[in-house]
């Protein structure tokens, strides 16, 4: 029997938190969350972790969970959540995901197979940070220097397959051969997937303005507090970015006004390459926010369209 699943995804700051808490407690839901940095302890400014305020009672899980000194893998991701989905459902409430990492919403709603690159989940880890920064194409331009029939036959916006290739070849040596099998869908769950979108000078606007309010709340001595504990920028958490380019800054590479113009940057181009990731999916119903928008009426929407098409309410 399929196990019910709500998938709230979208670009960073588009507003997933607060409709997701709403949301759930429509559906008397409890909340598991899809966001690689507010997995790690202590990252709570530059990661915009919700405050114990916002959560607002609705129990939340996979926040404030990792310690930012260990490496932590999407193998690992899908594991922790799939306990807690069925620690949620024991109790007769609704698992919902919330979040922006699209590798973590992939691992819950596809079969993948982590098993061949367990041991190299560092590795993996690696290349996920780098395409984050750098995007796609640089990730597909490795590719093309170790494997250039395969970067040939791998579009590279297919980032999972580009990765997967440069994986093989960093553990065996060997180039890959089969791309002709695709993610085929997780039978355990009946999942309903929603996305969360804005205008893209709103959205634009609103990252500008959490960027400014991070700087204001002192990230930059969160940041000194992890360098003291002993992490640096080659730590998988402190490649996040607001992490990043705050270590840079402190390290001299530039001044504080190009730190915060790289963290907008950095930030509107990950939030791009998100709804890039999320437009793949085909059964994701989209639902646009605005800032002068009718909130209840938004929520209540989101809640009949989970409640006609879910199993289990």
């Amino acid at each position: 029997m399929e196990k019910p699943l709500v998938i709230i995804a979208g670009p960073t700051a588009v507003g997933k938190t607060e409709i997701s808490i709403e949301v759930a407690k429509g559906l008397n839901g409890e909340i598991v969350s899809a966001d690689s940095m507010q997995i790690y302890k202590y990252l709570n400014i530059g990661s915009a972790k919700p405050t114990d305020e916002e959560m607002e009672d609705i129990k939340h899980y996979l926040i404030d969970e990792i310690d930012p000194r260990e490496d932590f893998s999407v193998a690992q991701y899908r594991d922790l959540a799939k306990k807690y989905i069925d620690k949620i459902i024991s109790k007769n409430k609704l698992p919902i995901i919330a979040g922006g990492t699209g590798l973590y919403v992939n691992s819950l709603i596809y079969d993948m197979d982590f098993s061949e690159t367990i041991s190299d989940k560092a590795f993996r880890e690696k290349l996920t940070e780098e395409y984050e920064k750098y995007g796609a194409e640089y990730l597909h331009n490795k590719l093309k220097e170790v494997d250039a029939e395969g970067a040939e036959r791998i579009h590279q916006n297919n980032v999972k397959r580009v990765i997967r290739a440069l994986e093989i070849f960093h553990t065996t040596g060997e180039k890959i051969k089969d791309f002709s099998k695709d993610l085929t869908e997780n039978k355990d769950y009946d999942v309903v997937l929603i996305g969360l979108n804005r205008d893209r000078r709103e959205l634009y606007d609103r990252i500008n303005k959490r960027v400014d309010i991070m700087f204001d709340s002192d990230l930059l001595d969160e940041v000194k507090g992890l360098m003291e504990m002993g992490l640096t920028s080659d730590d998988i958490s402190m490649k996040g970015i607001g992490y990043k380019e705050v270590i840079d800054y402190l390290s001299g590479e530039y001044d504080l006004n190009k730190a915060i113009e790289l963290v907008k940057r950095n930030t509107r181009r990950y939030a791009k390459r998100q709804l890039t990731w999320f437009k793949r999916y085909k059964k994701i119903k989209w639902f646009k926010l605005e800032e002068n928008m009718n909130k209840e009426k938004i929520i209540n929407n989101i809640i009949h369209f989970v409640e006609g098409n879910i199993k289990f309410l």
